[in-house]
């Protein structure tokens, strides 16, 4: 199969496009002929080697955690899934970007959504549904978004929404309008903010997410009044730290189907900054790594 992979750690340059060995489901698994994957921030932090200590890579290795395609093969005890279905999901923590990917949770793809909006779904949707369900019910509730432009982030709302809450979220001024047509009440992030959250929202809100490592868990928990009111999916060392809750993604059916079904209904919808060949994943890494996504960056198969 074709692939994307890098022999060394390092800058985007060294990703090449070359053939691969085709991988093939365990257990439990199903593999998909790929038809677009997401770029995530762990992909090109692993290719750099700034994760080499707490998360090593057999190299040389095919960068991308989720993605979305057509069942092609599926392993030994796998129940409700056939040959050509549509699916969406997550797999190891590499192997996405390229034409054959093993999935250990997947989803049906809604028929709502694009190859690249079900790719971009996975690790997103995982991700923002775990914050959220940490911070617990949310109809009734506000919930301020730290972050709520980026591929999490932006899940997070739409999400949110749906469940009940109402949502302020930051973003710089640019993504204000996307924001707004997610749902939320828009604000810039940065110093200030207990301000302007107490003019949205004068009798405080009542839970927030950060997705973005900004360094504002500190003034978060503050608005938030109880760090345990206060999830981050970003910032580990510093929610540790404060006693915040602190989430990780984990490959989980169950919330990929929620997520599936919201966007059945239309009440979620994965946003694509960009989509490039996989040819050109280079310079999806090197627009991930500038930060500052609008959405998920997506790479074609």
């Amino acid at each position: 199969m074709r692939a994307a992979r890098f022999h060394e750690y390092g800058g985007p340059e060294n990703l090449v496009i070359e053939q691969a060995p085709d991988p093939h489901p365990g257990p439990g698994e199903i593999r998909v002929r790929v038809a677009a994957a997401s770029v995530n921030p762990i992909d090109w932090k692993l290719r750099a080697g700034a994760l080499r200590q707490v998360i090593p890579v057999e190299l040389p290795a095919i960068p991308g955690r989720d993605g979305a395609g057509v069942v092609d093969e599926i392993g030994d005890g796998v129940e409700g899934v056939g040959i050509g279905d549509r699916v969406f999901g997550l797999g190891g923590i590499t192997g996405a970007t390229a034409e054959l990917f093993v999935l250990s949770a997947w989803a049906h793809t809604p028929a709502t959504w694009s190859d690249e909006q079900a790719a971009g779904a996975g690790l997103a949707s995982v991700t923002a549904m775990r914050g959220l369900d940490a911070l617990g019910p949310l109809a009734g509730r506000t919930l301020l978004v730290e972050g709520a432009a980026g591929g999490v982030g932006s899940a997070a709302v739409e999400i949110a929404v749906a469940r009940g809450a109402t949502v302020i979220g930051t973003a710089s001024e640019r993504n204000h309008a996307l924001l707004t047509a997610l749902g939320a009440v828009p604000t810039t992030y940065g110093p200030g903010l207990a301000q302007r959250v107490t003019t949205l929202a004068p009798q405080g809100v009542d839970i927030v997410l950060d997705t973005a490592a900004s360094g504002s868990l500190d003034d978060l928990v503050a608005i938030a009044g109880d760090p345990k009111r206060v999830a981050t999916v970003a910032d580990h060392a510093g929610g540790q730290r404060l006693g915040t809750h602190v989430v990780n993604a984990e490959n989980d059916s169950t919330l990929l189907a929620a997520a599936a079904e919201l966007g059945g209904q239309g009440r979620y919808t994965p946003r694509i900054e960009e989509t490039y060949p996989l040819e050109r994943i280079a310079d999806a890494h090197a627009q991930a790594e500038r930060g500052r996504t609008r959405g998920k960056i997506v790479i074609s198969m």
